[in-house]
């Protein structure tokens, strides 16, 4: 089988993680099986699409270094869907209806289906009217599904649904089933939640005369810590927001992986190259994908440390001077190894540098007072202070000096020196980035927390 598989996202949002993850997944498998993956932009409904957002799919998916073979819009073949129906009402297969909502919730009530009111009428094209197609009313429509294993629907319980709008514009399960079966698409891999919408995909096919469907794939819900559906309204689900945050697209990718699927030898933090060659569709769990943002950090972190010196100061600068417009670019780079091995989003860069960038942040209240609450605290920073100004200044003689100071005393010395200079309990090493300050800036520092006890 050529396998030709299509992400088809509609430009009436940004790209969310659920979609970015059926659009690897496709691309995965066409990868695999050396075949086509196509970009089809479902842009039927134009009141609701924004040209602008084409383009933010096109950039999230560069991002995470998902390319594809070709491109279709749908909105270029509205004269073939609106020939395809046409085409079902003189075969009898579809109807004009000129029901209104409120017409359908006068005869049936608010949340009933639609009744098939207009299936006898025999109402001729006009204003206001749609297209219905008019389904079996026996018998079962089912497929069997890679992830789901058969799925089967009553055709009595499938209402006649609209293939056309009143307004002339054809509904995305006609466009679909034409553009799948005119495609030659071999397999449908997407999210669960379309699977209500495959029975009438499949009876447009049979109507078209399809003989060969295209296997589907639905893949899993991601949901949240809750164990609820990912929602626009709730979670961070753009694509772009964890772009912006700092999150490496290789990451992103290679975590968006594990929501279904995982190899076989449990590595998950692998090059592409290796994954490609381990996808298959049929190793795709139907289980609820959670998505864990500490795991997505852990990945992330693994793809931070893999990254050369340069590439991470290029990377994470942006976000240092963006905090710290007036940031010494040279003290950044020889501070940034040690912050390197530390973060996990480059937006997390500026609080470890913080203190030698600008200003030491105000210490925690509970942190002051369980570090420098201690009885020896006072003598600690007495003998630091004295002895810092006679101090070579090289990290090497200032450990030999804080660390010396506790040994004298038997005490522990280098957590309130640190509280005091950086404003934090933990961070980067202490002793190299401090000879970036001046000798001057760390006793004011010194005295100041002393001032404070």
């Amino acid at each position: 089988m050529t396998v030709r598989v299509r992400f088809s996202p509609a430009p009436t949002g940004y790209l969310h993680v659920g979609g970015a993850r059926s659009a690897l997944f496709n691309w995965l498998y066409a990868r695999n099986r050396g075949g086509t993956f196509i970009l089809r932009i479902e842009d039927t409904d134009a009141d609701r699409s924004e040209p602008h957002l084409i383009e933010a799919i096109h950039d999230s998916l560069t991002w995470l270094g998902i390319d594809w073979d070709e491109e279709v819009r749908q909105s270029d073949r509205f004269d073939d869907y609106r020939a395809l129906a046409a085409d079902f009402v003189a075969r009898d297969l579809a109807y004009y209806c000129g029901c209104t909502r409120d017409d359908l919730v006068g005869r049936v009530g608010e949340n009933a289906g639609y009744d098939g009111h207009c299936r006898t009428l025999g109402l001729e094209p006009g204003e206001g009217r749609a297209i219905r197609f008019q389904t079996p009313d026996t018998g079962t429509i089912g497929w069997d599904d890679l992830v789901r294993d058969r799925v089967e629907f009553e055709n009595s319980v499938l209402e006649d649904f609209i293939i056309v709008r009143s307004n002339g514009v054809p509904m995305f399960h006609l466009a679909n089933a034409y553009d799948d079966a005119e495609m030659k698409i071999s397999h449908v891999v997407r999210g669960e939640d379309l699977v209500n919408t495959t029975p009438r995909v499949l009876l447009l096919m049979a109507a078209m005369g399809v003989t060969e469907l295209p296997t589907y794939a639905h893949l899993p819900l991601i949901v949240n810590e809750q164990r609820k559906k990912l929602s626009k309204r709730r979670d961070d689900v753009a694509v772009g927001d964890y772009r912006d945050k700092g999150y490496l697209p290789e990451a992103m990718r290679n975590y968006l992986l594990t929501l279904g699927w995982g190899p076989k030898d449990n590595i998950e933090i692998r090059p592409i190259g290796e994954i490609i060659e381990q996808f298959d569709l049929v190793d795709i769990n139907k289980a609820p994908a959670f998505f864990d943002v500490k795991k997505l950090d852990h990945f992330n972190g693994e793809y931070i440390r893999m990254l050369s010196a340069d590439d991470f100061v290029e990377a994470s600068l942006p976000h240092v001077v963006d905090q710290f417009p007036a940031a010494d670019t040279e003290v950044y780079a020889r501070l940034a190894p040690f912050v390197q091995e530390r973060v996990a989003r480059f937006e997390e860069a500026p609080r470890f540098v913080d203190w030698i960038l600008g200003d030491a942040p105000e210490p925690e209240e509970k942190d002051w007072r369980k570090v420098m609450g201690k009885d020896h605290v006072p003598s600690v920073l007495d003998a630091v202070i004295d002895r810092l100004p006679s101090t070579d200044w090289e990290p090497k003689a200032l450990e030999s000096l804080v660390l010396g100071v506790g040994q004298e005393l038997e005490v522990k010395s280098q957590l309130p020196v640190r509280l005091a200079l950086t404003g934090r309990r933990s961070g980067v090493p202490l002793f190299e980035p401090m000879v970036e300050l001046s000798r001057d800036v760390v006793l004011r520092r010194l005295e100041q927390a002393r001032g404070k006890l």
